[in-house]
């Protein structure tokens, strides 16, 4: 297909959406139409009920906590399936050990900015937990808070290579950590039938709205999201880092 055909074709599929997505923004509900009851229902009690002051982390850990639960499992699984995939048994027995600044990248960082990122491990570390544990208060929580974290061991790779990353990222505490958050999620939902409830009901003390102690369950099951959504993208990052680069280095 010539660029020209190229163009036309996506220009045209640009077009059809801007203009369905057009319509859908002129037909979209006020404030105060029926179809904003959810948001009623979940704001006002977010606060009320369980003194929570994000409502999203209310909806998600809480109101429809079922539901979320069922979403990290998703990505446990997920995890799983690639690292049954793309496990490397032979490199693990031969403890092969793989520089990947010379094994996959042209070009290893510069001194100073090998410092800069470095130095922005610490801060990322300290900003995911914030958001982790803060996620009853302020827009955040398990999930985002998780991939925050998930991100300082990248930063290690990047600045550092394989070699160090793999000498702090210890595979098989990982491997525990995710677990435990997952399991961590199902346990506290068990709170609520030893307390002789549903499933999932917010049984600890809900403390008080605005502080970092308030929500109840909320605040634990959001910990307990970020351990296993932390500890599930950095074993993807490590079985594919792995899985390439020893497909490399057997290659040479």
């Amino acid at each position: 297909m010539r660029r020209v055909s190229r163009l036309t074709v996506f220009f045209a599929g640009e077009l059809g959406l801007a203009a369905l997505l057009t319509a859908a923004a002129l037909h979209e509900p006020g404030p105060t139409s029926e179809r904003d009851r959810y948001r009623v229902a979940t704001t006002a009690p977010s606060v009320d009920l369980r003194q929570v002051t994000d409502a999203v982390s209310a909806v998600n850990f809480d109101f429809r906590g079922i539901d979320t639960l069922g979403e990290e499992f998703i990505l446990f699984v997920s995890v799983s399936g690639v690292l049954v995939l793309l496990r490397e048994p032979e490199a693990e027995e031969r403890g092969l050990i793989i520089d990947a600044a010379d094994a996959g990248r042209d070009m290893k960082p510069t001194s100073a900015m090998r410092g800069w990122m470095v130095g922005t491990v610490g801060p990322k570390v300290l900003f995911g937990l914030y958001i982790v544990g803060h996620g009853a208060l302020s827009p955040g929580g398990g999930f985002q808070g998780g991939v925050i974290l998930a991100t300082a061991p990248m930063i290690i790779y990047l600045a550092d290579g394989f070699k160090v990353f793999r000498r702090i990222v210890k595979f098989r505490m990982v491997e525990i950590a995710e677990a435990a958050g997952a399991t961590a999620f199902l346990v506290l939902g068990l709170l609520g039938i030893l307390a002789g409830r549903e499933y999932l009901t917010n049984v600890l003390p809900l403390g008080e709205a605005n502080t970092a102690s308030s929500g109840g369950t909320v605040v634990a099951i959001s910990w307990a999201t970020g351990i296993e959504v932390c500890a599930g993208f950095v074993l993807v990052m490590y079985a594919f880092l792995q899985h390439v680069l020893a497909k490399r280095e057997a290659a040479e």
